[in-house]
């Protein structure tokens, strides 16, 4: 499949100055990012995969996330000397295009997709290959890339991402939040497709459990990050913030006992979005809708410092 689709595929960079539109032609339509570059030759070049859910390239999302986490990233990694791809993925901003119904998606084309701008970035960069910067699930679909050929992967840089299974994951974000019986019918649902069945939608949970997604979340609880990383012997980093109210330091935890030669990172005070946040849930998640408030001071030095270290 892969194979098929990097035939199918181009990515046209339509110009080499910082902020300049890019398109990545696959078979099924157009998916559409920004490539960003310090004015000097880059030092390295780097593709930031978005998290879950209507998150665009700026990482932004029509559910009340403003946070342009994603835009900051390359926008400090370029004053590093990194070059970045930041892409809207399929169904989203720019990339929503119909030539895939929601009920044919699978995790396997996001990491199709990934792989495909890491291979042109490094080209247009001049380089042998291209980091995955992955943030939240987009960590994940790092992680899978390095099931298939490698040789356009210099390495990872998993940032808020999960390093257990995504059911254990999921029960943890929604347990406190549901009621009784719809927890119990979620978390039914849950391990129904990790097992690789679908199920009758939860009342109260339709847009979670829609049939048109199922075939989408069951390839993607199938998966298990650990497994993953622990196979992968190219440099990681893992990066975690101790107010993440989505992901947990026992996620990067369990990554980095998984793979002991990971460089583990753990941010005090900043949370998903990998801004400064408290714990208490209402200030962290206003956190989410603020553009204006910078990144954490360390995010940007600790991505740049690794990924340009001396191997």
């Amino acid at each position: 499949m892969l194979s098929a689709l990097i035939a199918a595929a181009a990515l046209t960079l339509t110009a080499q100055d910082p902020g300049t539109a890019v398109t990545h032609q696959t078979d099924i339509g157009s998916l559409h990012g920004t490539w960003l570059a310090p004015a000097e030759a880059p030092r390295a070049v780097g593709v930031i995969i978005a998290g879950s859910g209507p998150t665009d390239r700026d990482g932004n999302s029509a559910q009340g996330i403003r946070s342009s986490t994603y835009r900051l990233l390359a926008e400090g990694l370029a004053d590093q000397g990194i070059a970045t791809v930041r892409y809207d993925k399929r169904g989203v901003g720019e990339s929503l295009f119909t030539g895939m119904a929601e009920q044919d998606l699978r995790f396997s084309h996001l990491v199709d997709d990934a792989i495909g701008w890491a291979e042109q970035a490094a080209e247009q960069a001049s380089l042998p290959c291209a980091w995955l910067i992955g943030h939240s699930e987009g960590a994940l679909v790092a992680l899978a890339a390095t099931e298939r050929d490698t040789s356009a992967i210099c390495g990872l840089v998993l940032v808020a991402g999960a390093g257990r299974p995504a059911r254990i994951v999921l029960e943890e974000q929604l347990g406190p939040q549901l009621p009784e019986p719809m927890r119990t019918q979620a978390f039914t649902a849950l391990a129904e497709l990790e097992a690789g069945r679908e199920v009758e939608s939860v009342p109260g949970l339709e847009a979670l459990f829609r049939p048109s997604v199922q075939p989408y979340l069951i390839s993607w609880l199938a998966l298990d990050p650990r497994e993953l990383v622990a196979a992968y012997d190219g440099p990681v980093l893992i990066a975690q913030g101790t107010t993440d109210i989505q992901v947990t330091t026992a996620d990067s935890d369990a990554m980095k006992a998984a793979q002991p030669d990971a460089t583990l990172v753990v941010w005090e005070g900043v949370n998903h979005v990998l801004k400064v946040a408290p714990a208490e849930r209402a200030a962290n998640i206003r956190a989410y809708a603020d553009p204006d408030l910078p990144l954490a001071a360390p995010v940007v030095p600790d991505i740049a410092g690794f990924i340009l270290a001396p191997r």
